[in-house]
């Protein structure tokens, strides 16, 4: 089999005015904003070359499979997806058209050739730095020759991707991510990004300002500005020199129409001082962030590469809160890292309380091929890993339980973002990122409005317009829940 490493990127326009009917382009994506950010940079790419929208994978002429290596055997759900894409293709050719399937993504840069290998159905595996090509690497598969481009290239692909017109943009909603930043320098062990991403690399400030601009003109009134490790971002600014995050935040503050303003995913060590700085200077800045802390034990932390220890965090946690007091924080944790012990799954317990997290994103560990950790010969058995899991879930959902409890009667603002689920109703998020119903007439949407809270669900809140201006309730404090025991 011949496979064909692909460098330009010549346009389609030929093939596409060549087909009887418009070709349209499936986007699957899996895992973190990141890739759903990428996701509508390859279908804008396509669109501009003559691709439409399809609106299930059965309607398709191209599916892109964009994939995410954190998960627990992330490689082997795609390839049962590609599976039943399989059989789609095989409709597709009795039907008497063509079918082009693509992985994208993460699992491609990690496993490369073994996708066509194994699943002979794939045309096309391009990692997440290359996605800029796949115009030539479609001209590829066009020839019958499976292109493969896992390559980390020297230009930006930034410089060839640019959203959507504004229909387009609009039709995807009042939020928008925007890359920042990619790639991480931290080498946790248990982490495969700095192999998949590669190294950490930001993008201009008057790159990302001009790009929020064309949302903004579009209709989007949320920006949350994304990266692998989003706050160790150093673009070039004013006068060439190097911005931070904070500087950055700033200037798309002042961008019209921008109306609130988020980041993720952050590492506690970069915390620097301008940007918790920001958190108390800039009004859009909503007052939610989501910084990871892994592990409360500071033996696994070290084991983790994690550079900082439980102390750190909570110092950062205290600066944080020192100047947005009503700051709602939420995490990532593992769990049954090798060689966890119950007393450092304590040390997790622990910091959830200290802290008091609304929310996290928490999983057993498992082992991911390539990284130091997975060498490790004390893993810890799956039965511990199991019921560590639930204690900590349970210990969060009763933290994220009483904070919602404490929002009742008070009065937020709401972007409304899009219709809910009865008649009449819509659905916006709070500044903690809750969501929140509302009956509401829909030209709300797009627009912020002060609601009351008037009931609490087990995923979101519900409440009612405001008849007028309200009374400042404060802002609303940390529940006290240090020791909520279990």
């Amino acid at each position: 089999m011949t496979y064909m490493k692909v460098g330009g990127a010549p346009r389609l326009n030929k093939i596409v005015r060549n087909s009887k009917r418009l070709r349209k382009v499936y986007v699957k994506s899996y895992g973190c904003q990141m890739n759903v950010y990428d996701s509508h940079r390859m279908t804008d790419l396509l669109t501009r070359d003559g691709y439409g929208e399809a609106a299930t994978p059965e309607d398709a002429d191209l599916i892109i499979l964009n994939t995410c290596h954190i998960r627990e055997k992330a490689a082997e759900k795609v390839y049962s997806e590609l599976g039943r894409i399989r059989k789609l293709k095989q409709q597709a050719q009795r039907d008497g058209r063509n079918l082009t399937v693509a992985v994208a993504g993460c699992v491609a840069q990690a496993e490369g050739e073994e996708i066509v290998r194994r699943a002979p159905v794939v045309d096309i595996v391009v990692g997440p730095q290359s996605y800029h090509r796949l115009p030539a690497l479609l001209a590829e598969a066009e020839r019958g020759t499976k292109a493969i481009d896992t390559e980390f290239p020297a230009e930006d692909k930034f410089d060839h991707l640019v959203p959507a017109p504004a229909p387009a943009t609009r039709a995807r909603g009042v939020a928008a991510f925007v890359t920042v930043q990619e790639g991480c320098d931290k080498f946790c062990t248990f982490c495969v990004v700095p192999y998949t991403r590669g190294a950490e690399a930001s993008r201009p400030v008057a790159k990302i300002v001009a790009e929020v601009e064309r949302l903004a003109v579009a209709g989007v009134r949320e920006i949350t500005l994304i990266g692998q490790n989003v706050n160790a971002y150093h673009g070039n600014g004013d006068g060439g020199r190097s911005a931070t995050l904070g500087d950055l935040l700033r200037r798309v503050a002042a961008v019209p129409g921008v109306v609130r303003l988020r980041y993720t995913t952050s590492h506690p060590g970069d915390m620097d001082e301008s940007l918790i700085a920001a958190h108390g200077d800039i009004a859009a800045l909503m007052p939610q962030l989501h910084l990871p802390v892994q592990s409360g034990s500071d033996r696994i932390l070290a084991a983790m590469n994690r550079r900082h220890s439980r102390a750190d965090y909570l110092a950062v946690v205290e600066r944080l809160r020192a100047v947005r007091p009503d700051i709602a924080l939420t995490s990532d944790f593992i769990v049954g890292f090798p060689g966890e012990t119950e007393e450092d799954f304590r040390d997790t317990l622990r910091i959830v309380d200290e802290v008091g997290f609304v929310g996290a994103f928490s999983f057993k560990y498992s082992p991911r091929p390539g990284t130091p950790a997975a060498a490790r010969d004390d893993q810890v058995a799956e039965e511990a890993k199991v019921e560590r899991l639930a204690r900590l879930q349970d210990r969060i959902d009763r933290h994220q339980t009483a904070f919602n409890a404490a929002c009742a009667g008070r009065s937020f603002d709401v972007l409304f973002e899009k219709p809910g689920r009865l008649a009449g109703q819509l659905v916006g998020r709070s500044p903690y990122l809750q969501p929140v119903n509302v009956m509401a007439p829909s030209p709300l949407i797009g627009e912020i409005a002060s609601v009351r809270i008037t009931g609490v669900g087990s995923n979101s809140l519900f409440g009612a317009l405001c008849a007028g201006p309200e009374p400042s309730l404060g802002r609303i404090q940390q529940p006290a829940l240090v020791g909520i025991g279990g």
